[in-house]
């Protein structure tokens, strides 16, 4: 005679593999949305730190002068300041018009006999500062100062930026509502039919006077574990993937920011954590709460 082996089920283990790809998959693409965010704000930022204000001085200024609107100047807070060093620059008469002859190829002051140039200040703007009213408050502020002739910006650019910054962080902020609300029913239903065949079990251990505590703890912890495994999985996905951008693509290098990558991937794996945890939490009860009936 042979006997048919029947493999034990333990409460709180079911196939773990198509759950653990779903939750993995679900927030990769989640992560990827993450990055092309990540990426579209750290390429602002370096499009917003080459916003500059120049600063025209009145013609004949004495060095001591020029010292003195040097030091006033530096102490404004709206100077971008990066990596301890404030973007600030001062360009004589002599040096602008060596620049403006290196680039037309030509002695202008052979023609005119006088360099009509002036001696410039110029600095970007920090971030908080770039919006049309405060940079008008700013051009104000610095054109009251003794001995400034002109103050100038782009404020063409800066019109530009704000309004497509607004257009694209709409854009972007629905379909990050859209595709969270599509992860989490994704991740929900996946785990609700893989505790489909634990519903028995789920009864009997009732029957045999098991507490509700008890029934749900192995399936929170497992559900807990492979969420969190599932978000570290994804991470390591991306990681590879900027990896790999970073050398086949020239410049991209400039767009990686690990501080905000850290933060993603913190976020994906407690994401991925939770979301499995809640709803298998609300599955097993869901289980615990049917009648005898419904389970079949």
């Amino acid at each position: 005679m042979t006997r048919n082996q029947r493999k034990k089920t333990r409460l709180g283990s079911y196939k773990f593999v198509s759950v653990l790809f779903s939750i993995t998959l679900s927030l990769f693409i989640t992560g990827l949305v993450g990055l092309i965010i990540i990426q579209a704000k750290t390429l602002t930022s370096i499009i917003r730190e080459n916003i500059e204000i120049q600063v025209f001085l009145n013609k004949n200024l004495k060095p001591a002068d020029i010292s003195r609107l040097t030091n006033q100047l530096k102490e404004k807070p709206y100077i971008l300041e990066k990596e301890g060093n404030k973007r600030f620059a001062f360009v004589s008469k002599e040096d602008a018009a060596a620049i403006f002859m290196e680039e037309v190829g030509e002695d202008f002051t052979q023609f005119i006999n006088d360099n009509p140039l002036r001696d410039t200040f110029t600095f970007s703007v920090a971030e908080a500062y770039q919006t049309p009213e405060l940079l008008e408050d700013i051009v104000a502020e610095i054109q009251a100062i003794n001995g400034v002739f002109e103050v100038t910006y782009m404020s063409d650019l800066v019109a530009s930026i704000n309004k497509n910054l607004l257009k694209v962080s709409i854009v972007l902020g629905a379909f990050i509502l859209i595709l969270l609300i599509t992860v989490i029913i994704l991740i929900n239903n996946t785990i609700r039919l893989a505790l489909f065949s634990q519903r028995f079990l789920i009864r009997s251990m009732q029957l045999v006077g098991a507490t509700k505590g008890f029934i749900r703890k192995p399936f929170l912890v497992r559900s807990f574990f492979y969420g969190a495994l599932g978000g570290i999985l994804a991470s390591a996905l991306l990681f590879g993937l900027m990896e790999y951008a970073k050398q086949a693509i020239d410049g991209f290098n400039l767009l990686y920011n690990l501080e905000w990558l850290m933060i993603l991937f913190g976020s994906l794996v407690l994401l991925g954590a939770f979301l499995s945890f809640f709803s298998t939490l609300k599955s097993v009860n869901r289980y615990l709460n049917m009648s005898l009936d419904e389970l079949y």
